[in-house]
């Protein structure tokens, strides 16, 4: 078969037509701003991704939106002025931020809280990891069009606050812990009603389970998507479970207890290799249902005795510092105080888990399509609070 001229012609013509429309349709790359204020940054965290087409070629958090200058302003506060301050980092599980920055202050005293203290301290501390990531459970539905699990997750996840409340009088920020113990033992009945929200809890994970692991959307929109190896989950200094959902088993709550009663109890600690979105969504979900054990084991071997050691009227911490971590709902939590024996720290320099996640986004994002970046950002799960301190 041969072409005449006319038909090789009408080919070139329309070849070259061809040419015409991909040279046209070709555009250099674009710059998004996802937040400060955008439903897709959990909060006032900016990210500027560069994009070609629908994929990320860069990302860079903006942070700073929120800073409300913790570190500084502990320096012209008493030590039981601080805890006050700290509650308000990462607000979902408040008395948990206050547990390291009054174990280090104990540490420079050479104090140690009665074993009583120390059990209703994990206990406490183990109510607010529960409060906190059943949130992250139900949220991370409603960033994938799922609205039903982030109404069982409020639903539920206020028992837990009751009971948080009936201890400490605070619902969000309790301010209950103590340099040498607590403020107040529990109340009666508190026991018994605590074993019956652990129950409930348990059942608020199976409803989760049953309406997403194995949902085909939620599968396919979380499966392989924002994979984190264990190598750069460890380079980038992740912890909590965005680390153990990469495959790293390493939990502070085992391999450094820290005047906590971890050691005591008998519990297991979740990891998952595949190190994406999925894996991060099932191991904090492992993670809440163990909690749940754990509390019931604290109140079942709770010793009796006093809740505080005895500690001078006026707090004035000797001369010194000292570093206590502890593995918080979103991490690992640090506080490196300085004194020099007044009534205030001399300085006071916070390691928050949240920071620390974020620092991968660049990596994890570089790659990724447009739609995936509000699936991968709500999988590593930050408080604002927690970041920009």
């Amino acid at each position: 078969m041969t072409f005449t001229e006319r038909e090789q012609q009408a080919y070139v013509d329309a070849a070259s037509a061809d040419a015409r429309v991909n040279v046209e349709l070709e555009t250099e790359g674009m710059t998004l701003n996802i937040g400060p204020q955008h439903p897709a940054t959990h909060g006032t965290l900016r990210i500027v991704a560069r994009l070609d087409g629908e994929q990320v070629v860069a990302a860079e958090p903006v942070m700073g939106y929120m800073h409300r200058g913790y570190e500084k302003l502990a320096e012209v506060r008493t030590y039981p002025q601080v805890t006050t301050l700290i509650n308000r980092i990462d607000w979902l599980g408040s008395f948990a931020n206050e547990v390291p920055f009054i174990l280090a202050a104990e540490r420079l005293m050479d104090i140690e809280a009665p074993p009583r203290a120390q059990w209703i301290r994990t206990a406490l501390f183990e109510l607010s990891r529960i409060a906190n990531i059943s949130l992250f459970l139900g949220d991370m539905g409603v960033q994938l069009g799922a609205l039903t699990p982030v109404f069982f997750a409020f639903r539920d996840r206020e028992f837990v606050l009751n009971q948080i409340e009936a201890v400490t009088g605070g619902r969000f920020h309790p301010n209950f812990d103590r340099i040498g113990g607590l403020k107040d033992d529990l109340p009666a009945g508190w026991i018994a009603e605590t074993k019956s929200v652990m129950a409930k809890m348990r059942g608020f994970c199976d409803e989760l389970e049953d309406l997403l692991m194995g949902n085909e959307i939620f599968e396919a929109r979380t499966r392989g998507v924002g994979v984190i190896p264990d190598h750069v989950a460890a380079s980038f200094g992740l912890s909590g479970a965005n680390l153990r959902a990469a495959g790293v088993d390493w939990d502070m709550r085992r391999d450094n207890p820290c005047g906590l009663a971890y050691e005591s109890l008998d519990w297991k600690v979740w990891t998952h290799p595949d190190g994406d979105s999925f894996a991060r969504y099932w191991v904090r979900l492992q993670e809440t249902r163990e909690a749940t054990y754990m509390v019931e084991q604290l109140l079942d071997g709770l010793p009796s005795g006093p809740i505080m050691a005895k500690v001078p009227r006026i707090i004035k911490v000797p001369a010194g510092e000292a570093y206590v971590a502890t593995e918080n709902p979103l991490g690992v939590m640090g506080y490196y105080v300085v004194s020099k024996g007044e009534l205030a720290p001399f300085r006071v320099k916070i390691r928050s888990a949240s920071f620390s996640n974020i620092s991968v986004v660049p990596w994890v994002l570089r790659g990724v399509y447009v739609p995936d970046v509000i699936t991968i950002l709500a999988s590593l799960y930050f408080i604002l609070g927690d970041i920009d301190r």
